[in-house]
């Protein structure tokens, strides 16, 4: 059976040591660290704060951890964005070792304007992915490229563009989120899982909503439920980490609420997987 796990970001307003204690009492086995969490990222990111949450908290460990992405591009046109872009993704890289993390996630960028990515973009692609293999081959940490939502100008949107760089890249593992797949076809959801199974450690869970983004609760939604179980069919046991957005509710949820709404998806995912 996999790690059932959250992202801390469904927290997000919350410190560190809070996000932890309510994701310990919600019953999930397992978190994942979004360096981009408010209460670490503007505080200059405290790593011996997070050392001490995660040895507070060993039924959590080990955790995984999230490479900051917002407003980053490591494909950027402007090349002094896709330096900082690629050097946090490296830092971040390292804190996860630092950390004893299984899985640290990297999103694989995007060309500036929308349209096709173009030669010059895939040649930024290029070297973001040889800077990181160049880190990862130092460290212990499992490094997955993460499939983005559907659009134009994304570099890794599609199964076979996904499998051709883990082809190409032996040491590179794949975080499948399932939202934005589903946001293409369940048919493209389900390529994925034909041609990546092999290198996915992680899976970002979540059901798409009546508006058609991702990111929704997956407990009852059973277009979510037949992927999960055609992943637990598959004989996956990764991480499976709910990636949940809050402003999708009606109104604020206190943090009870959340940790009862996670009880709930805990409940849904061990019936799939048990």
């Amino acid at each position: 059976m996999g790690r059932f796990a959250v992202s801390t970001m469904f927290f997000h307003e919350y410190p560190c040591d809070c996000i932890f204690d309510y994701v310990a009492e919600s019953g999930l086995d397992g978190l994942e660290f979004w360096v981009e969490t408010p209460h670490f990222w503007l505080r200059d990111r405290p790593e011996d704060e997070l050392a001490g949450c995660i040895a507070a908290h060993p039924e959590l460990a080990p955790i995984t951890v999230h490479a900051p992405s917002l407003d980053l591009n490591p494909c950027s046109i402007n090349p002094r964005v896709a330096e900082i872009s690629v050097e946090y993704t490296v830092e971040a890289i390292r804190m996860a070792e630092r950390m004893g993390a299984g899985v640290v996630t990297v999103h694989p960028g995007r060309r500036t304007a929308k349209r096709h990515p173009s030669a010059y973009d895939y040649r930024r692609f290029e070297e973001y992915i040889a800077r990181l293999r160049e880190v990862a081959e130092k460290t212990r940490v499992k490094v997955a490229i993460e499939n983005l939502e559907p659009r134009v100008n994304a570099l890794l949107y599609t199964a076979e563009d996904a499998a051709e760089v883990l082809d190409r890249e032996p040491w590179l593992w794949f975080t499948l989120d399932m939202g934005h797949a589903m946001m293409a076809s369940p048919g493209e959801v389900d390529r994925f899982i034909d041609l990546c199974i092999e290198r996915m450690v992680n899976v970002h869970v979540s059901a798409i909503g009546g508006n058609g983004r991702p990111h929704h609760p997956v407990h009852n939604d059973p277009s979510a439920a037949r992927v999960l179980a055609e992943l637990a069919d598959r004989g996956y046991d990764g991480y499976l980490t709910l990636e949940l957005e809050d402003m999708v509710f009606a109104g604020p949820l206190s943090s009870e609420e959340k940790v009862v709404l996670l009880a709930r998806e805990l409940e849904a995912l061990e019936k799939i997987f048990s």
